[in-house]
């Protein structure tokens, strides 16, 4: 039996990239990866996510003005995939569970074909930026953008020191019950 650790091994590796090189990205690769995101699971099948894909060079610019620190990833990001939803407080909880899993969806999808990515949250002032930039209807709101690109020397440096990316499983990780004394 292959040791399940390796096989988990590419959900480790997923990481954050937040720099990018100028190279394009693929059509054939964002047509992959939106429909990794379009096929990720949703409350009651609902599937209240839209995506739009982004490869506008000033649009991605705009992005990331709008938002920063959050959207910085978007000043040399390549494309993006942003992921709207309804505007419907009564479902807010279910809806940005949804939206959280495509857009991991399309994190790990990115690894996958040998893309860096970066989920970035649109908040404040800035969903209505974004929003107009979009062309987004009143009825749909942007919070999670996707950047996506080829990485560049500086997005492949780790973000922690060796042993430092992760607390210590046996601070982590309890069998049963949460630990007493």
């Amino acid at each position: 039996m292959t040791d399940p650790s390796e096989l988990v091994r590419p959900l480790l590796r997923t990481r954050q990239t937040r720099d990018f090189t100028d190279e394009p990205v693929d059509e054939a690769v964002l047509t992959a990866l939106t429909d990794v995101a379009r096929w990720s699971g949703s409350s009651a099948n609902s599937q209240p996510w839209r995506f739009i894909v982004l490869r506008d060079g000033a649009t991605l610019r705009a992005i990331a003005t709008a938002g920063m620190p959050q959207t910085r990833s978007f000043a040399t990001a390549a494309a993006g995939i942003a992921i709207t939803m309804p505007d419907e407080s009564s479902r807010a909880i279910s809806h940005a569970y949804d939206e959280g899993r495509a857009a991991e969806r399309i994190l790990v999808g990115a690894t996958m074909l040998g893309l860096g990515a970066a989920i970035a949250w649109i908040i404040g002032d800035a969903r209505k930026t974004v929003g107009d930039l979009l062309g987004l209807p009143d009825d749909r709101r942007v919070r999670t953008v996707v950047a996506l690109g080829h990485a560049s020397t500086k997005g492949r440096e780790p973000h922690s020191a060796p042993g430092k990316a992760r607390l210590p499983r046996d601070e982590t990780v309890f069998d049963e019950r949460w630990p007493t004394g």
